[in-house]
């Protein structure tokens, strides 16, 4: 079973490999209903309990907030047995996503989750992206009453600076903040990782196998259908792929020598580099999950040597291209 960990210093546990389920209905192709049902069932076998979505995240064939209503369905006589976290704060307007912070939008979209997920309350719930219009002083108030409600029980931030996590925690203690950090996306360690640790704040780690570039699977993967998120990303075009990749070859002896995959070599990393750390990888694929889940094992054979020749192959300087795509990175709030 997979090992559980602490996010923060107000008490929320959860398992140390999570399970992010954005890929399940949108960006990596069409929702497949009966593959989320079986991954959360064999989640919950291996002890990844700890399970990621939002109510941004939707589809094509069953529309805005899908992934919500997927995974509500999937959770069906498994409610008890996962810690759930969800987001708020972004909504689709036409083809375009916009950030609204408001308290109207707070209230309105903690109910239509709560609805959607079949439960009374939420273990984790976020604050997807940053209004620039509205104070996080603000947002943050209006999230602790959902605490005060007993609609939720611990606070999250995604996607923000270290300044405005530091104002946010002023407010109300943060469990949480969720940012994109693996061995391909490093920046976090600049400002925002330092911050949350003083201030007592867990650190979620999404895209933690650099959207598949850090996985054996890679040869598989098509970036040439636009429904694919990586489509838009300067990181995969054909110049900027060939030197990441090579990156990554760089290190495949030492996952020979660990005797594990890349997958779970990236994965071990970022465990290795502090309890307070709980990656997230999104799979539709039960080997995938198991593979993932193996990673607990491999980060005990992790030495201060191997994590010294990860982080000299993956300099932040030496990965070609931006993370996201420039429509993407204005929408977050990285700078303070």
């Amino acid at each position: 079973m997979v090992p559980k960990r602490r996010l923060g210093i107000d008490g929320l546990e959860v398992s140390e490999i999570g399970l992010g389920f954005m890929p399940m209905s949108e960006f990596y192709g069409p929702a497949d209903e009966k593959a989320c049902e079986q991954a959360v069932r064999r989640a919950v076998e291996l002890g990844v309990t700890f399970i990621d979505t939002a109510s941004a995240y939707g589809s094509e064939s069953y529309g805005e907030s899908a992934n919500e209503d997927l995974l509500g369905r999937a959770l069906r006589g498994r409610r008890d047995d996962v810690v759930l976290a969800t987001k708020f704060g972004v909504r689709r307007v036409g083809g375009d996503r916009i950030a609204d912070n408001s308290a109207v939008h707070i209230r309105d979209s903690i109910d239509a989750s709560l609805r959607r997920l079949g439960t009374e309350y939420i273990d984790l719930y976020y604050m997807h992206r940053r209004d620039p219009l509205v104070p996080i002083e603000e947002t943050v108030g209006v999230m602790s009453e959902l605490v005060t409600a007993g609609k939720v029980r611990h606070l999250g931030l995604s996607e923000v600076a270290g300044d405005t996590l530091r104002k946010a925690c002023k407010v109300y203690q943060i469990s949480a903040v969720q940012c994109e950090y693996s061995l391909m996306s490093r920046h976090i360690e600049d400002d925002l990782l330092e911050v949350a640790r003083a201030w007592g704040v867990g650190l979620v780690a999404y895209a933690p196998l650099g959207r598949a570039l850090l996985t054996n699977e890679w040869s598989r993967v098509r970036v040439d259908d636009p429904r694919d998120v990586r489509f838009t990303i300067p990181r995969f075009r054909q110049s900027n792929l060939r030197s990441n990749l090579d990156l990554v070859a760089r290190v495949k002896p030492l996952a020979a020598e660990l005797e594990c995959s890349l997958a779970q070599l990236a994965l071990a990393w970022l465990l290795r580099k502090g309890e307070d750390i709980v990656p997230i990888p999104g799979t539709r694929r039960i080997s995938h999950l198991e593979e993932n889940a193996g990673a607990c094992a491999v980060r005990d054979r992790l030495t201060a040597q191997h994590m010294e020749v990860l982080e000299t192959v993956f300099q932040p300087k030496a990965v070609a291209g931006e993370r996201n795509s420039p429509e993407a990175m204005t929408f977050m709030s990285l700078e303070p």
